[in-house]
């Protein structure tokens, strides 16, 4: 934090509460906050930092859902989760930050175009194949421990594959990005990447996303779900262009 501008700090706090109103009021959109943040706070320290958020905000929503979740499908993920997450450890320690940024800068528009074009006819998208769900477990370890971040998209996936009801569906993504974040954050501290500065900033960012979710619990909201899905998938290719040209 010492190191950023008060504009600078103006702007991740602005985008710290909205991004964590659009999650509290409707469940999804706190990952659009990390590229936007990855515009003025270097990967390698926000990467961390994203992990004890995710944590925490998690913990925050997954008391309404406890009961849906699913342990059986969870203790079927983890194992090739576990995989992923070895993979990313390596990845996030030897790859260089530009790198990651520039990658990351490539997953999130990549992804905003592809949900954008799925969006395209105004209803559901079609299901993947169910053969897809191991592959899509083994990302969600491995990109959730490089980029700190969507390993929701991939988890989605998986639980769409194998056909949950909506009622699993929510709770038992809280269950995992949970989990996976407690996971995720003992092998960043075990490779030595939980510095002071990451910890500070944790401390200075955690008042903002619990202002965030507290909002958007009370916020309603008049935009219709394909409306919505298509705003957030156009701030996702929008931000993650700047991120491909750092």
């Amino acid at each position: 934090m010492t190191g950023l501008t008060p504009l600078e700090t103006g702007y991740c706090v602005v985008v710290l509460v909205a991004s964590y109103a659009l999650r509290g009021s409707t469940g999804f959109g706190g990952f659009a906050a990390m590229p936007l943040l990855a515009l003025v706070v270097p990967m390698k320290v926000l990467v961390p930092v994203w992990t004890l958020l995710t944590i925490a905000s998690s913990a925050t929503l997954f008391g309404k859902d406890r009961k849906h979740v699913s342990l059986p499908m969870i203790l079927r993920i983890l194992p090739s989760c576990a995989l992923g997450i070895a993979l990313g450890l390596y990845l996030f320690k030897t790859l260089d930050a530009a790198w990651l940024t520039r990658g990351l800068g490539v997953l999130v528009s990549g992804y905003g175009l592809h949900a954008l074009w799925q969006t395209r006819g105004g209803g559901p998208a079609k299901s993947p194949p169910r053969a897809i769900a191991t592959a899509a477990s083994f990302l969600a370890g491995a990109v959730g421990t490089v980029f700190g971040t969507m390993a929701s998209i991939f988890f989605a996936i998986y639980m769409d594959a194998i056909r949950v009801t909506k009622e699993q569906f929510r709770g038992t993504l809280a269950a995992l990005m949970m989990t996976l974040a407690v996971i995720r954050g003992i092998g960043y501290f075990a490779v030595g990447e939980f510095g002071r500065e990451s910890l500070l900033l944790f401390a200075a960012a955690l008042p903002f996303m619990l202002l965030g979710i507290f909002l958007g619990d009370r916020i309603h909201t008049g935009m219709s779900e394909i409306t919505f899905r298509r705003v957030v998938c156009a701030i996702l290719i929008l931000s993650g262009i700047p991120l491909m040209l750092r």
